[in-house]
């Protein structure tokens, strides 16, 4: 993976955490570290045009923009697993998978989050050297992130940070990439209960 893919990946892993620190700071950060590291103009337009559409809203727009997009549609999620193999118990062992490509690389993870959380994928993928196991991840990113960018309204201020990391740095999928992913993922059962359960 070339450099100018690898500072993509970490632009856009910190503009997929929840933004909880001053914007226009966050927009002073990447515009400087992209001038360094992006070869590309247009990637350099692109990525600012990104950033600026966040930043021209209030932080606390964003914040509620950030919930309603990633953490109350699972279509949007920013769990790779979870597009890979939605409720199914299989989730489990894929995530130690993760976590063991992680740790074999000599990284460790430092927050809560699980193993994966795409913008720590992202953040690990750009710092650590490439390998069999990174091309497969980037790979399942791919198609995960697509999947996101189909169900996503194209008016989403963060539809153009996700569409920068398919444009410059993952390989769009197959068709045939696509409905494994869909057969492999199992829906939860949303069935209603045989009885009402009533609150007191």
């Amino acid at each position: 993976m070339d450099q100018q893919a690898r500072a993509l990946l970490l632009v856009t892993s910190r503009l997929l955490e929840y933004p909880d620190i001053d914007l226009d700071n966050l927009q002073k950060e990447i515009t400087d570290y992209g001038k360094e590291h992006f070869t590309s103009p247009e990637l350099q337009e692109e990525v600012e045009l990104a950033i600026t559409s966040l930043q021209n809203e209030k932080l606390s727009d964003v914040q509620m923009l950030y919930v309603q997009t990633f953490d109350l549609k699972s279509k949007h999620g920013l769990y790779l697993t979870a597009h890979e193999l939605g409720d199914s118990n299989k989730r489990g062992a894929a995530l130690i998978k993760l976590q063991k490509i992680i740790n074999k690389a000599g990284f460790d993870r430092i927050d809560d989050e699980l193993a994966d959380y795409i913008p720590m994928l992202l953040e690990f993928l750009a710092v650590s050297d490439d390998s069999n196991d990174n091309e497969r991840m980037c790979k399942r990113l791919g198609v995960a992130l697509s999947r996101i960018l189909r169900f996503l309204p194209s008016e989403n201020l963060y539809h153009p940070v996700l569409s920068l990391l398919m444009k410059y740095v993952f390989p769009n999928p197959t068709k045939e990439d696509v409905e494994k992913l869909e057969f492999d993922r199992e829906e939860a059962d949303l069935e209603e209960l045989p009885y009402p359960i009533m609150y007191h």
